[in-house]
Formats: C-alpha cells, structure tokens, sequence
C-alpha cells in the first residue's frame, strides 16, 4: 500500500484537504504535513521516512523539502500539483483540482 505525504506551507488549508479527501481510500494511507516550522503539523524526518511519495503545493515546498530532508529523500518520489495558496479548507474548487492533478499519481 502506497504512503502519500501532502505538503503546504502551513498545513491549514491545501494539505489538510487532501489529506481528508484521500483518507477515504482503502487502497492508499494519507498525512498530511507543513513546511513552516509554525505550521499545524510541521514537516520532520519521520513523516519523510514514513511517505512513499511526497506531494507539494507548490515549487517552493518541494525546495524546503529537498534542502531539509536531503539524506531521507534517496528513494522517494516529490510530485508538485502547483496550486496557488488561495484557497479555503475543503473549499469546492481546490477538492476539483486535487483530484484532477492526482489521478494519474493514484491507483486505479
């Protein structure tokens, strides 16, 4: 069974979402982190470890990623959406595009 890690900068908004839309799923285990160290949830090794794949927001989360968590990123795969930080939590549009941009990263 494949881990997923969604990744934002604060874990409030954008991760949190997918995380809760995803963990329906039998097939796959969802958790969701920030990058900030302010965040809900902030990032750590053990969460990096823990993924399969890493799923950002945006570029700059992918960057914090790899900078922070170099030596824990030997195997893992980092997948960018790019989505914007404009959206609310569990808002209509942003449920859209997640499932959108993950499809073709999920089992079918």
């Amino acid at each position: 069974m494949k881990r997923f890690l969604f990744v934002c900068s604060q874990n409030k908004l954008r991760s949190p979402t997918a995380e809760q839309i995803f963990s329906v799923r039998d097939d796959i285990e969802v958790s969701s982190a920030g990058t900030n160290h302010d965040s809900e949830n902030p990032l750590d090794a053990e969460q990096v470890e823990w993924a399969d794949i890493i799923v950002v927001m945006e570029k700059q989360h992918r960057n914090k990623v790899q900078q922070r968590f170099k030596s824990a990123l030997k195997s893992k795969r980092i997948v960018v959406l790019d989505i914007a930080d404009e959206y609310e939590f569990m808002d209509d549009a942003l449920i859209k595009i997640l499932k959108e941009k993950m499809r073709r990263h999920l089992p079918a």
